[in-house]
C-alpha cells in the first residue's frame, strides 16, 4: 500500500473528517487531523455561549472515530443526555473537554490528555486555540455571524471571514509542511472545509508543502447553498476568497463530475452499508491515485477511459 510510508494531514470538520481519520487510522502517528473549531450549534454552541471557548464537538467526534466503537471510552465520550433539563442534548464528551479547557492552560493540553485516556496515537489538533466565529457577507450588505446562520441562508455568501482572525499552532504548520498528502473534506463546504482555509498560516503552509493537496467531494448533496455549485464554481469561490487555490486535485464519486481547472479522479466511492458514507477501501485506493499525479500533467480517468485535463 502506497500510503503506509507516507505522512498524511487531513483537514476539515464534522463527521466527514472523522470518517477520513478512521479510514486512515492505520497510519497512527504518521496521520494528523486538523479540525475546524467554529461550530456554534447544538451542545457545542450552548457551551460556547456559557464561556468563550473553541468548539469542542468536532474535536470530540474525531477523537472517538480513532477509537474502537465498542470500547468504553468511545461510548463514554459519545454519550448524549436526553430530556428537557439543562443537561438534555449535551454530549458527555463535549462536557469533559469543556471542563478540561477550564482547568488546563491551553486547549491543546486538554486534547493531549484525552488522547492519553482514549489511547489515540494520531495527533488531533484544533485549527486554532483561539475562539473564533464565521462571518458571512452577502449581496445587498447583509451579514451573518455563526455557522448556523451561514448554513441557513438560501444563497452563497460573497465572502467568508473569521472574527476574530486567528493563528494556527506551530504543530499544525509543521505537520502540513512535512506532509506527503494533504486532504481537504469531505464535509460541509462552507462550515467544515472553508474555515481552516481562512487561517492564513494554514494556507501558507499548504502552499509551502511539497505534498499533494486533494479536495474530496461529498457523496450526497449537502443541506447548504453550496450544494447548487458545480465543482469549478467551488474552486473559483475558494480562489476568490483566499486569493489562491492550494488544491492539486479532486476526488469525486461517480462519473459526472468534471473540471476545467484541476485534475479529477472519478470513481465509485459509496459504502454498501451507508449510501452517505465513503467506502474505506475505495477511498484509500482513490487517495493512492493522488500520490501518482503530477500536477503538470493530465490525469487518466481509468473508469471512463479518458483524459481529464488540468
Amino acid at each position: 500500500m502506497q500510503l503506509e510510508n507516507k505522512k498524511v494531514v487531513a483537514i476539515g470538520g464534522g463527521h466527514g473528517l472523522g470518517r477520513v481519520l478512521s479510514t486512515l487510522s492505520f497510519l497512527e502517528k504518521q496521520l494528523t487531523g486538523i479540525v475546524t473549531t467554529t461550530d456554534n450549534g447544538g451542545s457545542t454552541g450552548r457551551l460556547r455561549k456559557r464561556s468563550s471557548s473553541i468548539a469542542w464537538g468536532d474535536l470530540r467526534n474525531c477523537l472517538t472515530q480513532l477509537v474502537d466503537s465498542e470500547s468504553i471510552g468511545n461510548q463514554l465520550f459519545n454519550f448524549r443526555f436526553d430530556g428537557q433539563d439543562e443537561l438534555g442534548g449535551h454530549n458527555l464528551g463535549n462536557l469533559i473537554l469543556f471542563a478540561l479547557g477550564q482547568l488546563q492552560s491551553r486547549p491543546l493540553d486538554s486534547i493531549k490528555l484525552v488522547r492519553r485516556l482514549l489511547r489515540v496515537k494520531t495527533p488531533v489538533l484544533p485549527m486554532s486555540e483561539t475562539p473564533t466565529d464565521l462571518m458571512a457577507f452577502y449581496p445587498e450588505g447583509r451579514c451573518r455571524v455563526g455557522e448556523l446562520s451561514v448554513d441557513d441562508m438560501p444563497v452563497m455568501p460573497k465572502n467568508l471571514m473569521l472574527a476574530p482572525l486567528v493563528k494556527t499552532l506551530d504543530s499544525c504548520k509543521d505537520a502540513i509542511v512535512a506532509a506527503d498528502l494533504i486532504i481537504l473534506g469531505p464535509g460541509s463546504f462552507l462550515t467544515s472545509v472553508i474555515p481552516p482555509l481562512l487561517v492564513r498560516d494554514i494556507v501558507k503552509s499548504i502552499n509551502k508543502s511539497q505534498g499533494h493537496c486533494v479536495f474530496i467531494e461529498n457523496i450526497a448533496p449537502e443541506a447548504s447553498p453550496a450544494s447548487n455549485l458545480s465543482l469549478d464554481e467551488k474552486l473559483l469561490w475558494i480562489k476568490e476568497n483566499i486569493n489562491c487555490l492550494p488544491i492539486d486535485s479532486v476526488i469525486a464519486h461517480g462519473e459526472q463530475v468534471t473540471s476545467n481547472i484541476l485534475p479529477v479522479i472519478n470513481c465509485d466511492l459509496v459504502s454498501k452499508n451507508n449510501s452517505h458514507h465513503h467506502d474505506r477501501k475505495k477511498l484509500i485506493a482513490a487517495l493512492e491515485q493522488c500520490l501518482a499525479i503530477n500536477p503538470q500533467t493530465p490525469v487518466i480517468n481509468e473508469s471512463l477511459g479518458k483524459i481529464i485535463n488540468s
